[in-house]
Order: structure tokens, then C-alpha cells, then sequence
């Protein structure tokens, strides 16, 4: 594997700053896509709501978001991912 793809500091392979997607999936009885915004927005001030993507499930009980996100940093990432795992509302996050 080439060394140039790690960061050097976790053995990750992605490199800072860039744009990773995170997807939310939820139930579709609330504003699923408010929610993550609020969310990601404590992390990523500089959160672009145009590159946000909500999706039903096939039968409407379920909603996905996905919200690319400009990383600064794994910690950052990890933040993000902790902020919107713990969130009752939220089912899961990939």
C-alpha cells in the first residue's frame, strides 16, 4: 500500500481537510433532515446545506440524509459520528 495515503498520524486512509459523506437514517415521522443539520452544524460551521440528499425508503417508513461534510480532522469526523450515534431519533449512521 502506498505510504503517501495515510495522514501518519492514525494508520487512516483518508488525508485533511476533505469531503466525506455521512449518511442518517431515521424514521420518517420527523424532520430527519433538520435534525442532522442541527447536529453536523455543532461540528462543521461550515456545513453547505446544498450538498445535503434526503431519500424515503420504499415503503415511507424510513428516511436517509446524507450530508457531506468538509473535515478538518478524524477527531472531528469522530465528533460528528459520536454526536449523531447518540441521538434517540437516529437509527444509525454510516
Amino acid at each position: 500500500m502506498d505510504e503517501k495515503a495515510f495522514d501518519g498520524n492514525d494508520g487512516s486512509l483518508l488525508q485533511f481537510p476533505c469531503d466525506f459523506p455521512i449518511k442518517i437514517i431515521g424514521a420518517s415521522d420527523f424532520d430527519l433532515r433538520l435534525l442532522a443539520v442541527e447536529l453536523v452544524r455543532r461540528h462543521a460551521l461550515d456545513l453547505d446545506e446544498t450538498r445535503i440528499r434526503v431519500r424515503d425508503s420504499r415503503a415511507g417508513r424510513y428516511r436517509s440524509v446524507t450530508v457531506v461534510v468538509h473535515a478538518h480532522a478524524r477527531e472531528q469526523l469522530d465528533a460528528i459520528y459520536q454526536e449523531l450515534s447518540g441521538h434517540p431519533q437516529i437509527t444509525l449512521v454510516l
